[in-house]
């Protein structure tokens, strides 16, 4: 028995629990999706071949390319029906589109020219520019301006918070102080690098029939510069780069980059949710109280950092596919094997994980308070931190042996404050304007340079 696909009980989350947040990347990965782009890379072919100078094509009007280009513009869930129904006696998804193509090429009263649909392609000319393109499409639309939107909250943050000073730690210990909003702009530089190597790598295609030699049109139209036609076609019409050598399908090495170059932005949201759930387990952030929302089931005065978390358990799932695509999609037997096919219908699913994890940790940084009273707290209760200041202008004064002297100062003491520091100070044979200097160094000034 079957039951009617609903969000309860769908069995991925990206379509079933997720998919309030998921849905805009239907239009581009879902199984309509790919079946309109298979339809728009059919079309603008059909619309280019006739371009050229064939004699068969020559009749053909041209001002009916617009009337053409709505079968893609206007594309419905009904022709998706009808392109599946084809299928189920084709067998052949892409031979589906040609059918259901030449079938509305004979109700436009223009059957004919339904030779030229598909003409001297393999079904890999089409899926191999369809993918990229949805591809191209589905990121600047939907994930890109999530990204910036992130970009753009981090970088008020990091402007909010440039003058809080913090107490830095490196191996979980305590460390030369910092600036809060430094250390969010961390995140800010990181995510700027990769998003920019991110838009140089091309979106290639396959183009060029059964084995990638245009052998078909070739013996067909000898006289026609078939690669330059390819590369014309791909770029102009479809807005991609076209592979000059390839097997029958596309030998996917940029779309490994992509993936790889975006796993590498999702582990620098990974770490950054790390760093921001640490931080409140520190109560440096408390959280803003939605009311009527429970925190834990047992516990009534827990507010969890949930948003974090459920950020950091989606970018784990969608870098483990993103390595597995990434891995596998170069790799195929001879001038092709099936196994890419499966898993580039699977391309929406980490992208989909992405999207939820932005989501979920733009709506978890949209939940911060800063606490400062605690940062100034665990600044004061950490004086140990201006050690290296003091030895390091010791150093300058040629004082003898000033980072030993420090070592045992902060050893022997430990619990250090500010009058520790001080009765140090006061006992160094040093000059007194020295001794003004040092005694102007606290853990709230000793923050370096801010340089963003």
């Amino acid at each position: 028995m079957t039951m009617e696909l609903s969000h309860l009980n769908a069995i991925s989350p990206i379509d079933g629990r997720y998919r309030n947040k998921t849905w805009k990347l239907a239009a581009f990965f879902s199984e309509e999706g790919l079946i309109k782009y298979r339809v728009w890379v059919e079309v603008e072919y059909f619309i280019a071949l006739c371009q050229l100078p064939l004699p068969q094509l020559a009749s053909f009007d041209q001002s009916g390319f617009q009337e053409l280009r709505k079968l893609y513009e206007n594309f419905t869930s009904v022709d998706a029906l009808r392109i599946k129904e084809i299928e189920n006696t084709t067998n052949h998804d892409v031979k589906a589109v040609e059918y259901f193509l030449k079938e509305k090429f004979e109700l436009m009263k223009i059957g004919s020219f339904k030779e030229f649909i598909h003409f001297g392609l393999t079904s890999q000319d089409i899926n191999n520019t369809a993918t990229p393109m949805s591809l191209k499409h589905g990121f600047s639309e939907v994930l890109k301006p999530e990204f910036d939107e992130l970009l753009k909250e981090l970088t008020q943050m990091a402007e909010t918070w440039r003058q809080i000073p913090m107490l830095a730690r490196t191996h979980g210990q305590p460390a030369s102080p910092t600036r809060l909003g430094k250390e969010i702009y961390v995140f800010v530089e990181r995510l700027k690098n990769q998003l920019a190597m991110l838009q140089d790598i091309p979106f290639a295609a396959k183009f060029g029939g059964a084995t990638g030699n245009f052998n078909a049109h070739h013996i067909a139209y000898h006289q026609i510069d078939w690669v330059q036609f390819g590369n014309e076609f791909a770029h102009n019409h479809l807005g991609l780069m076209r592979l000059q050598n390839t097997t029958q399908i596309e030998h996917y090495d940029y779309l490994a980059a992509f993936f790889d170059n975006l796993k590498r932005i999702n582990n620098i949201l990974l770490d950054l949710n790390r760093d921001i759930w640490t931080y409140i387990s520190m109560d440096y952030f408390k959280q803003i109280i939605k009311s009527g929302e429970v925190g834990s089931s047992a516990m009534p005065h827990k507010v969890n950092p949930i948003d974090f978390e459920n950020s950091e358990g989606n970018l784990g799932l969608a870098n483990a596919l993103f390595e597995h695509l990434a891995a596998k999609l170069p790799v195929s037997r001879l001038q092709r094997d099936l196994t890419d096919s499966t898993v580039t219908r699977n391309i929406g699913v980490p992208l989909a994980h992405t999207l939820i994890a932005l989501q979920s940790l733009r709506k978890g940084l949209g939940k911060l308070i800063l606490n400062e009273l605690k940062i100034n707290e665990d600044l004061e209760n950490n004086w140990a931190v201006v050690a290296e200041a003091i030895q390091t202008i010791l150093r300058r004064e040629n004082y003898p042996n000033p980072y030993e002297a420090l070592k045992e100062l902060t050893r022997t003491h430990h619990k250090m404050n500010a009058q520790t520091m001080a009765s140090f100070i006061n006992s160094l044979d040093v000059s007194e304007s020295i001794k003004v200097e040092l005694r102007q160094i606290t853990p709230s000034n000793y923050t370096g340079i801010v340089n963003y």
